[in-house]
């Protein structure tokens, strides 16, 4: 059974990573994608990973159908990033404040000697772009951090959902972003 890719078409990409819109709140040097391209009710990259992950994290291999996919699986590995550090939390605002530190975090993009995707990811042309792409994945982890926050825990009770927690230790295609053994 293959997984589930991403619908989206990119109209822009860097290097092979396509460069989507999506709705965010996130202020900063993302200005340069309008997320008033996107139609209210429709689908972002977000959604899609948020809404595939849990299919799609038991996957040990993942056919790249478009740039699209890319990005899906960088949200998708994220998300699982995000888990790890959600099990250990006790309440929502505990929660979004491990998220916000681990979304700004320093982390790899393609063509860095850490990043755990090389071969399927071409690397930035240029340091332009390459800033540009590191710009577009710290507003993407941002926004996908406070959504998944908002999934994973219960409004009522505060608590993290266990149906999201028990994903923690999946890896998808058995990569982590975190690097080797983590």
């Amino acid at each position: 059974m293959p997984g589930y890719h991403s619908k989206i078409v990119p109209t822009r990409s860097i290097g092979n990573t396509a460069y989507l819109t999506f709705k965010t709140k996130i202020r900063g040097p993302f200005s340069s994608v309008n997320p008033s391209d996107l139609v209210d009710g429709e689908q972002d990259i977000i959604d899609e990973a948020l809404f595939y992950f849990k299919a799609n994290v038991f996957f040990k291999q993942f056919e790249i159908q478009s740039d699209s996919d890319r990005v899906l699986i960088y949200c998708t590995l994220f998300i699982t990033e995000c888990l790890k550090k959600l099990q250990k939390c006790n309440s929502r605002e505990q929660g979004a404040s491990e998220i916000h530190s681990l979304a700004i975090s320093k982390f790899d993009i393609p063509g860095d000697p850490g990043f755990p995707l090389n071969s399927v990811y071409s690397k930035p042309a240029n340091i332009e772009e390459g800033n540009t792409l590191r710009q577009y994945f710290l507003c993407l982890r941002q926004e996908l951090g406070q959504r998944l926050v908002e999934k994973v825990f219960d409004k009522e009770t505060n608590k993290p959902s266990k149906w999201w927690i028990c994903f923690a230790k999946r890896k998808f295609m058995d990569i982590s972003l975190s690097g080797r053994g983590m």
